[in-house]
């Protein structure tokens, strides 16, 4: 398997690094030697993998990962992860692959600690809180995927026009020096990955949230956590009705 080191030691130095451009030459190579790696990739909602895995899986097996303490309340993050997991069931379906789905614990608390140690609470979204829980949620699929033996580990967060993907592979190349397993570049959101996103959210009915999931953030935007957790919570509540009327 390429590490992406190889491609990416041919940038000079002061070169902006398309990081699009760097998975496309890491996809060729697997074509050429007939190989379908096995990723692990992060994800932080259904939105966010619709495309990449419509585009992932035409080369390599892929897992996804829902680690995510960063998602507040509780209630929202129940919300997400069946949101994501009915998706994967829904697009294996629909398209024949056979993309698996792995949850981490949730573990607020170590998230909200973290982000108070570092005196982050009013850091503007975007900045050094988002980075710090970058590197908490890469830190983590690296650790799971060195564990279970795949190819690669990467995140589909850089599917989204609001996160900075130059921050994020620059911090999945420096987690990948701590793990022997090879991290995977990406820039989803290019060749038109975000818009094809809002298309397959709209083809699965799939639930778009209106903010990250940080408590932080959402402070910041003003965002009605209350109401959050009632429409959540009636959510839950609704899927664990239809989950005993269907068995």
């Amino acid at each position: 398997m390429i590490n992406p080191l190889e491609i990416l030691k041919k940038f000079n130095p002061n070169q902006k690094i398309n990081y699009d451009y760097v998975l496309q030459k890491m996809v060729i190579t697997w074509q050429q030697a007939l190989v379908r790696p096995k990723i692990l990739l992060h994800s932080c909602c259904a939105p966010c993998s619709t495309y990449t895995l419509e585009y992932l899986t035409q080369f390599a097996d892929v897992t996804i990962y829902f680690a995510n303490s960063n998602i507040h309340p509780q209630s929202e993050y129940i919300r997400r992860e069946t949101v994501q997991k009915q998706f994967i069931i829904d697009f294996n379906q629909q398209t024949g692959q056979n993309v698996k789905f792995i949850a981490a614990p949730y573990e607020p608390q170590k998230f909200v600690k973290m982000v108070k140690e570092k005196g982050l609470e009013s850091a503007p979204e975007g900045g050094e809180r988002c980075q710090t829980c970058f590197q908490m949620r890469l830190d983590l699929v690296a650790e799971k995927a060195q564990a279970l033996e795949f190819d690669y580990f990467g995140s589909a967060l850089t599917i989204s026009p609001h996160k900075n993907s130059k921050v994020i592979n620059e911090v999945g190349i420096e987690i990948q020096e701590f793990y022997d397993v090879s991290y995977l570049p990406s820039d989803f959101k290019k060749n038109n990955g975000y818009r094809r996103s809002i298309e397959m959210c709209e083809a699965y009915q799939i639930y778009r949230q209106c903010y990250c999931g940080c408590l932080f953030a959402a402070k910041q935007m003003d965002i009605d956590l209350k109401q959050i957790a009632k429409e959540a919570s009636d959510f839950n509540r609704q899927q664990l009705r239809t989950n005993v009327e269907t068995k």
